[in-house]
C-alpha cells in the first residue's frame, strides 16, 4: 500500500496513514490496523498487510497494544481479546479482579452504550519490568460510549490473561443512565468500598529508576472532592500483589491536571490540561519525583499558553499536542528536539480541528505515529510525524 504525501516544517515531516487502513497501534516494524469488517497486521510498517481477521465490531475499536511476543491486544468498547498467532484467531479475554474473580462488564442501560472499558490516550503502555514485559494501562472513560467504571488493568504473560491493579470509586456523578458521559442517576459503577473517585484515567507509566508506576486521573471539582488524583504502585511478582499510594489531589485549574507523564534519567516530566478558571497553572514541567508534591522545586520548561494532555520523550525528542477545543490552532504540536532547551509550536492547518493525542514510539523507520481526533475523543485520522536532526 502506498505511503500518503509527505509534508514538512523545520523540526519534521509528517504524513497521513495511508487510505483504508485506520492504523491503530505500531511497534518497531509491526503495526496494527481495522478495517470495515476486518482486523489487520504489517510486518513492514503498514506498507503491506499479509495477516487479516474477520472481525464485524472493527468498528468500535477502542484499544489496541503490540506486545513485544508478537501477540495483540485489542478492545472494543467493553470487550477485551488477544490474538497470539498473527490475526489467525482472537478470543476474548474475561478480566479478572484483584481478588481473581471475573470481573464481567455490567448490563448497560442502552446497549449501543457499553462504556469505554479499555480505551486509553496513551500510545505506550508496556515496559521491561525487571524482566517482564507488563502491558499496564487505565481508562479514559465517561465522555462517549456510555459510562464505565474506572480500573488500572495490567497482564504479565504477554496479554494472555488480563488482572484489575486498581478500582476506584463509584462516583455520583458517573452513573450508568443511559447517557454518553453518565450522569447523577442509574446504575453506580466501581469499587463502592474506595472513596478515591474520578472521571476516568489519564495515563499510568514506568520509572525504571524506582521500580514504581504512577498513574493520573481527571477532571473536576465536585462537592465530594477532587477528580484529580496521582497515583504511585508498586508490583510484588512474588505474590501477585500491588501496592497502591494517593501521591496527591488537587483542582481541575491546577498543574495536576496531567498527562504525558514521562521518566527521563529518573526525572519526571508531564504536561498539564489545566482548565476552568484564569490564571491557568499550565505548561511542561519537570521534578524530581520525590518533589511532586513541591511546585517550588518544579521547572516549567515551556508553557505553549493552552491545555494539553499528551506527550512523548525518546531520543531527546519531546512531542506534544494541543487540546483542539481550546486551542487557537487547528492542529496544533509542540515539539523540542533538544531535550527541553529550545521549542517550537507549529499548526498543521491541512486537517482541520483536530487533537493530536495516543503517540506511539517510533517505529524502525523513525516515525512516530499519533491519533487525530475530532474534538478531543472521536477517532479521525492517523497521523505520522519523523522529527529531523537538531
Amino acid at each position: 500500500m502506498a505511503q500518503s504525501q509527505i509534508g514538512e516544517t523545520d523540526h519534521f515531516w509528517y504524513r497521513l496513514q495511508p487510505e483504508g487502513v485506520y492504523i491503530d497501534s505500531q511497534r518497531d516494524n509491526k503495526a496494527f490496523g481495522r478495517a470495515e469488517g476486518r482486523l489487520l497486521l504489517s510486518e513492514d510498517n503498514g506498507r503491506t498487510w499479509p495477516h487479516s481477521l474477520n472481525f464485524p465490531n472493527a468498528r468500535h475499536l477502542t484499544f489496541s497494544h503490540l506486545l513485544k511476543n508478537g501477540n495483540v491486544v485489542f478492545a472494543t468498547r467493553s470487550r477485551l481479546y488477544v490474538s497470539t498467532d498473527r490475526l489467525q484467531t482472537c478470543r476474548q479475554i474475561t478480566v479478572k479482579d484483584v481478588d481473581g474473580h471475573d470481573c464481567l462488564p455490567h448490563t448497560p442501560r442502552d446497549p449501543e452504550r457499553p462504556g469505554w472499558y479499555f480505551h486509553t490516550l496513551s500510545g505506550v503502555n508496556s515496559w521491561d519490568v525487571n524482566g517482564t514485559e507488563m502491558l499496564v494501562w487505565g481508562n479514559y472513560c465517561n465522555v462517549v460510549g456510555g459510562a464505565a467504571p474506572v480500573n488500572i488493568y495490567y497482564s504479565t504473560d504477554g496479554g494472555q490473561t488480563v488482572e484489575i491493579a486498581y478500582t476506584f470509586g463509584q462516583s455520583p456523578h458517573t452513573r450508568d443512565d443511559g447517557s454518553e458521559a453518565g450522569g447523577d442517576q442509574g446504575t453506580r459503577l466501581g469499587n463502592p468500598d474506595n472513596p478515591v473517585c474520578c472521571r476516568h484515567v489519564h495515563i499510568v507509566t514506568y520509572n525504571p529508576a524506582e521500580d514504581a508506576f504512577y498513574a493520573c486521573t481527571g477532571d473536576h471539582d465536585k462537592p465530594e472532592g477532587y477528580e484529580v488524583h496521582w497515583l504511585r504502585g508498586t508490583y510484588d511478582a512474588a505474590t501477585d500483589r500491588w501496592d497502591w499510594r494517593v501521591l496527591l489531589s488537587a483542582g481541575m485549574n491546577s498543574r495536576y491536571k496531567a498527562g504525558g507523564i514521562n521518566f527521563v534519567d529518573g526525572d519526571l516530566y508531564w504536561i498539564s490540561d489545566a482548565n476552568c478558571r484564569e490564571p491557568f497553572d499550565r505548561g511542561i514541567f519537570r521534578c524530581a519525583p520525590a518533589d511532586l508534591a513541591r511546585p517550588e522545586k518544579h521547572t516549567l520548561l515551556f508553557n505553549p499558553g493552552v491545555e494539553s494532555g499528551n506527550m512523548i520523550i525518546q531520543d531527546n525528542v519531546i512531542l506534544a499536542s494541543h487540546c483542539a477545543p481550546a486551542s487557537p490552532l487547528d492542529t496544533g504540536l509542540i515539539v523540542s528536539l533538544d531535550a527541553g532547551r529550545t521549542w517550537a509550536q507549529y499548526d498543521l492547518k491541512e486537517f482541520g480541528k483536530r487533537s493530536p493525542t495516543r503517540f506511539h514510539e517510533k517505529n524502525s523507520e523513525g516515525w512516530f505515529r499519533m491519533d487525530l481526533r475530532s474534538g478531543w475523543i472521536t477517532h479521525g485520522e492517523v497521523l505520522f510525524l519523523k522529527p529531523k536532526s537538531p
